[in-house]
C-alpha cells in the first residue's frame, strides 16, 4: 500500500474523529475531505463526484418527497386516528405505537414518519394520563426496526445499494431482499421492547401547563358534507382536546353554550375554542374543520394547502384599531383570516368576529406565505411569527397511500428499477397535488444528501489505494478467516461506529472493506452487505446515533443516561438476533468459531 493508502487512511480516521466530536456537521467533514482527496490527486474529479451521480442517492431524494406526499396529504393522520384510541396501560399504548410506525416506516423514510407522530403522540399522552417519556423512545425505536423491512425503509438502505452497485458491477437487491433478515428481527426487537421498556423507562410529567401558555379565542367551522356533520361533539374527538376547550357553538344567529358532548354538529357550525397556539394547529389538523369566515368574508380554503399559520401583534399605527374582526375585513385588506386572537396572554370572550382590536392584540391567522415577507415590515404589526404549520389535504390522503403502495408494487415485481420507481412516485404526489412544488423542495433534507455522496468519495478512495484491501486483510486475520467471526466483528465495527458518527457515512466507509474481506475470504459478500445495512439502522444507545432518537430527546423529557440504560442492552440484543438470523438464512455455519 503506497502513502495514498495510508493518507486515504489518515483521512477517514480524521472524518470519523471530527464527525464524532461533534462540533462540525457531518456535510461539511465529508465536502471537505472530498476537496482533499480531489486536490491532492488521490481521485480525478470525476472519482471524487461519482457519488452525485450514484443511483442510490438519487432515489433517497426521491423517496424524501415521496413522504413528503404522505404527510403533507394527511395520510399519516389516518393511521394516527384510526389506532392510537384509548388504552388503559403504558404497554397497551406503546404496542399501539410500535406495529403501525413500523409497518409505516418499512415504505416510507422514517424521519418524516417520527416528525408527524410526535406531535401527535404528545398530544395523545395528555389525553391518555401517560407521560411522553414513556412513549417517545418507542415511537424511534419501532421506526429504527422498521426502516430494517424494505430497501426502501432508511436512506441507509438505499445508498449501501447503491454503491454496492457501483462497486461491484452486480444489479443490486431489491426491495424485499432484506425482508427475510429485517421482518423476524423486527418482529422479535418490537416484543421484547413492548415487554421491557414499560418498565425500565423514566416517568417524568409533560412539564407544559396550561394556565401558563398564552391562550386564544379560536373560531373554526364545520365543513359543509365533511365527515364530521352528524357526529356528535365526542364523536368527533372534540371534547377530548387537551388545552383547548370548546366554549360555544354559534348556528344559524343562535349561540350554543356549555356545550354538552351529545350535541351533533351540522355543516356550517362556527365553533368557539379556548387555548394556546400548538392545541390550534392541531385542532386545524382534523379532516372536516376549516377557517371560519362570515357570510360577507369569503373562504380562503379552495388553495388552503398553500396556506400557513401566521401570529401578528398589532402596532398603535395599525389601520384596523377600534375596529372589529368582521368590520376589518382581514381576507380584503391583507389577504388573510382570522383564525384566534389573545390580549394580554389571556383569551377574549364573545364572539371571534364582534371583538373589537386593541394595540396589542396578537391574532392568530391564515395566510399565503406571500404574507409574511409582505408583512413584515408593515406599520399594522408589531410581529409576525411565521408558524410554518400547513394544512394537511385530506380529500388526498388515500391518493398519496395509492401512488407510494403502486411504486412499491411496480419496483418488487421488476416492472421498475427502485430508482424509476421513487422518481415517477415524486413526480405523481406533486402532479396530483398531495404535496407542493414548494413542500417537495423542503421535504429534501441537503445536508444528508451532501454527507451521503461526499461519502462515496472516501470511500472510493480506500478501495482504489487499497487502504481498504489491508484494513480487511487485518479483519480477516482477527476472525481467523472464518465467516460467522467476521460477521460479528463487521456488525459490531458498524454498529460502534453508527453510534458515534452518521448511520449513513458509517456504512459508505465500512462496505468497501466488507467487499474485500468477503472476496479474500471467498465467501459471497450479499450476507455481510446487509449486516452492514441492519448494523447502520439498529442504533439504539445515544440520542446522537440516529437521527429520530435526537428528535424525540426533547419532546420525551429525556437525559442522555436514559438512552445509554435503555438503548446499550438494545443495540448488543438486536445486533446477536441479527447475527443469528442472517447466519441461519444465509446458512452461516455457527461451528468453530
Amino acid at each position: 500500500m503506497g502513502w495514498e493508502g495510508w493518507f486515504s487512511l489518515g483521512l477517514a480516521v480524521a472524518a470519523l474523529l471530527l464527525m464524532s466530536v461533534g462540533r462540525f456537521g457531518p456535510h461539511l467533514v465529508m465536502m471537505s475531505a472530498l476537496v482533499v482527496l480531489s486536490v491532492t490527486g488521490i481521485l480525478s474529479p470525476e472519482q471524487a463526484l461519482v457519488g452525485f451521480s450514484n443511483s442510490g442517492l438519487i432515489t433517497v431524494a426521491a423517496m424524501f418527497v415521496v413522504a413528503a406526499g404522505i404527510h403533507h396529504s394527511g395520510g399519516v393522520d389516518i393511521v394516527v386516528n384510526n389506532l392510537l384510541r384509548n388504552p388503559r396501560t403504558v404497554r397497551s399504548a406503546q404496542s399501539r405505537i410500535a406495529f403501525p410506525v413500523a409497518l409505516l416506516s418499512g415504505f416510507l423514510n422514517n424521519t418524516p414518519v417520527v416528525a408527524t407522530m410526535i406531535p401527535a403522540i404528545h398530544a395523545w399522552s395528555r389525553k391518555i394520563g401517560i407521560s411522553p417519556s414513556k412513549l417517545m423512545i418507542p415511537l424511534s425505536y419501532s421506526a429504527i426496526l422498521g426502516g430494517t423491512l424494505t430497501l426502501i425503509g432508511t436512506s441507509t438502505n438505499l445508498v449501501v445499494n447503491g454503491q454496492y452497485q457501483q462497486l461491484t458491477g452486480e444489479a443490486g437487491f431489491s426491495i424485499f431482499s432484506i425482508t427475510m433478515v429485517g421482518l423476524p428481527v423486527a418482529i422479535i426487537g418490537l416484543t421484547v421492547m413492548i415487554l421491557v421498556l414499560p418498565r425500565v423507562l423514566p416517568d417524568r410529567k409533560d412539564r407544559q401547563k396550561f394556565g401558563a401558555m398564552r391562550e386564544f379565542t379560536l373560531e373554526v367551522a364545520v365543513a359543509q358534507d365533511g365527515p364530521l356533520v352528524g357526529k356528535t361533539v365526542g364523536e368527533a374527538g372534540l371534547r377530548e382536546l387537551e388545552r383547548l376547550y370548546l366554549v360555544e357553538i354559534e348556528r344559524d344567529g343562535s349561540v350554543v353554550t356549555a356545550v354538552p358532548s351529545e350535541e351533533r354538529l351540522r355543516g356550517g357550525d362556527r365553533l368557539v375554542f379556548a387555548g394556546d397556539t400548538q392545541a390550534i394547529s392541531d385542532v386545524l389538523r382534523i379532516n372536516g374543520i376549516v377557517p371560519s369566515v362570515h357570510d360577507d368574508e369569503p373562504s380562503l380554503s379552495k388553495d388552503r394547502a398553500e396556506r400557513r399559520l401566521v401570529e401578528a401583534a398589532l402596532s398603535h399605527q395599525s389601520d384596523v384599531l377600534g375596529q372589529t374582526i368582521r368590520d376589518a375585513k382581514f381576507r380584503d385588506r391583507y389577504g388573510a383570516v382570522v383564525l384566534a386572537v389573545a390580549r394580554g396572554g389571556e383569551r377574549v370572550s364573545g364572539n371571534l368576529g364582534n371583538i373589537r382590536l386593541k394595540p396589542g392584540d396578537v391574532l392568530l391567522l391564515e395566510a399565503r406565505p406571500a404574507f409574511v415577507s409582505r408583512q413584515r415590515y408593515s406599520k399594522d404589526f408589531l410581529l409576525i411569527n411565521d408558524l410554518e404549520t400547513e394544512t394537511p389535504r385530506h380529500e388526498r390522503a388515500y391518493l398519496a397511500w395509492a401512488i407510494l403502495f403502486t411504486l412499491v408494487g411496480a419496483a418488487a415485481v421488476g416492472l421498475l428499477s427502485m430508482l424509476n420507481a421513487a422518481l415517477l412516485g415524486a413526480v405523481l404526489m406533486i402532479m396530483t397535488g398531495c404535496c407542493s412544488v414548494g413542500q417537495a423542495q423542503k421535504s429534501v433534507d441537503v445536508p444528508v444528501l451532501l454527507t451521503i455522496a461526499a461519502s462515496f468519495a472516501l470511500g472510493g478512495a480506500l478501495q482504489v489505494t487499497g487502504a481498504a484491501e489491508y484494513v480487511a486483510g487485518n479483519i480477516v486475520q482477527l476472525s481467523a478467516g472464518n465467516p460467522l467471526l467476521m460477521l460479528i466483528v463487521v456488525y459490531l465495527t458498524v454498529s460502534v461506529l453508527t453510534e458515534v458518527i452518521t448511520n449513513n457515512a458509517a456504512a459508505v466507509l465500512i462496505l468497501p472493506i466488507v467487499l474485500s474481506a468477503a472476496a479474500s475470504t471467498g465467501v459471497a459478500p450479499e450476507p455481510f452487505v446487509i449486516a452492514v445495512m441492519m448494523a447502520a439502522s439498529a442504533s439504539f444507545a445515544t440520542p446522537l446515533g440516529y437521527q429520530t432518537n435526537m428528535m424525540v430527546y426533547g419532546p420525551g423529557g429525556y437525559r442522555f443516561s436514559d438512552f445509554l440504560r435503555v438503548g446499550l442492552p438494545m443495540n448488543l440484543f438486536i445486533g446477536a438476533v441479527t447475527i443469528v438470523v442472517i447466519s441461519v438464512v444465509y446458512q452461516i455455519p455457527f461451528g468453530n468459531v
